[in-house]
């Protein structure tokens, strides 16, 4: 039997970060962009949440009644060596991510005034056997997913787990 071409395995990441999208927008968030790069990086998620939107059926009159999330997400697997990818979000790439935010920000500026917060999601994921597909909320996990011969679990949601380091420069 010979391997097959990297092109046929699914892109885990990315399968993690859809997993992740779908559940922050069930849970009344709008995704913004996907896959945000600037020259310091990408932001895998930027999601706006409208507080009251959701009753008003409105858009939010003004910045103080929504808030952007930059999201990074980690997906891993049994064994990882990193903590399940807490350990991945360095200094350095906390640094990243907050400049390519800012480069967000300055391409959309209607969006500068909002509070930002910068938010980490830690995805498990395992093979399986079978190839089923489908989203679920569970009480273990925030979500599960099971695509293209993978079980994914969104074990961790942590809002605001990082500041800026970059203080005016």
């Amino acid at each position: 039997m010979t391997n097959r071409p990297p092109s046929h395995y699914p892109d885990i990441g990315h399968l993690g970060e859809d997993l992740v999208a779908q559940w922050l927008q069930s849970t009344g968030w709008v995704i913004l962009h996907r896959r945000f790069s600037s020259r310091w990086g990408e932001i895998d998620i930027i999601a706006q949440y409208n507080k009251g939107a959701e009753e008003q059926r409105l858009p939010p009159l003004n910045t103080q009644h929504s808030t952007l999330a930059f999201v990074e997400v980690k997906t891993r697997s049994s064994g990882n060596w990193d903590a399940g990818g807490r350990s991945a979000v360095t200094a350095q790439k906390q640094a990243k991510l907050w400049r390519t935010a800012e480069m967000f920000l300055a391409q959309y500026p209607d969006k500068a005034d909002y509070p930002c917060r910068f938010d980490v999601a830690i995805v498990y994921c395992q093979r399986i056997s079978k190839n089923l597909i489908g989203v679920t909320v569970t009480q273990e996990f925030l979500a599960t997913a099971s695509i293209a011969g993978y079980k994914f679990k969104l074990q961790e949601y942590i809002p605001a787990a990082f500041d800026s380091l970059i203080d005016n420069g």
